[in-house]
């Protein structure tokens, strides 16, 4: 049960990161966001389109591209978008640390003459 302990302590230690408690914010904002939450509505029915004109074989119509184009052009102008990006950018970087540090420490580990029951 040692590694599970470990685990938990590790993922309370990460939920305490100034990254994490900037995805968080960012999340909230992004929610909060009316013209974003409209946005990515608008996005997803036009997304179930597309797919549903590839799933009959179809190309999507023009129209209907032009408005996904315009749609994630807009999404992407977003500051409150980007702030969510960055965010989750910088919380993914300290993930890839982490889990580089948990791999090294596993190969450590894993040379160890000691067998942990």
């Amino acid at each position: 049960m040692v590694p599970i302990e470990k685990a938990k302590d590790l993922g309370n230690a990460l939920g305490r990161t100034d990254e994490y408690q900037a995805v968080k914010r960012a999340i909230q904002a992004a929610d909060e966001d009316r013209d974003l939450t409209t946005l990515r509505r608008e996005l997803e029915a036009l997304e179930n389109t597309i797919e549903a004109s590839l799933r009959a074989g179809k190309e999507p119509d023009a129209e209907t591209g032009a408005a996904y184009e315009n749609a994630v052009t807009r999404l992407q102008g977003s500051a409150t978008y980007q702030r969510l990006v960055a965010a989750q950018t910088n919380f993914d970087k300290l993930m890839a640390r982490v889990n580089q540090a948990i791999a090294q420490g596993m190969e450590e580990g894993g040379k160890s003459r000691i067998i942990l029951a």
